[in-house]
């Protein structure tokens, strides 16, 4: 079985929230999906669980941190700079904020983040393939 990522995140109001990532470009697996949680597909093998806050402290009792604080930082890669471009547009469009952070822009490499509606932050980021094969 192929290794893949589950990548679990507390939302505050789950519609909203599957809106956005479907807004960023991610599909929804109905099959994983209930009024709890929504199992939202980037690719094969990458997954962003929502959990509605009770659905996520039925797994810990661990505090949800404040919208305005940060614990972690997702990073996705893209096709190319302008897909990074267009993620971060639609997360703009979708209620969230684009650019939270510089943008970065190193020539072999290109980034932007952004923050969801719940704030949690996301690097969308393109590297050039033959600059990481060097």
């Amino acid at each position: 079985m192929a290794k893949m990522l589950f990548v679990n995140l507390p939302c505050r109001n789950l519609p909203a929230a599957i809106e956005f990532y479907q807004a960023l470009g991610f599909s929804q697996n109905m099959q994983f999906s209930d009024d709890t949680a929504a199992c939202m597909v980037w690719s094969e093998h990458i997954f962003v669980m929502l959990l509605t806050h009770a659905k996520w402290q039925s797994f810990t009792q661990r505090p949800i941190p404040d919208q305005s604080s940060s614990e972690v930082m997702l990073a996705l890669s893209c096709e190319n700079k302008e897909a990074v471009d267009q993620i971060c547009s639609a997360a703009a469009a979708a209620g969230g904020t684009a650019d939270i952070n510089a943008k970065q822009d190193l020539g072999f490499m290109y980034g932007r983040s952004a923050l969801d509606l719940d704030g949690h932050i996301w690097e969308f980021f393109w590297m050039d393939p033959a600059a990481v094969a060097g």
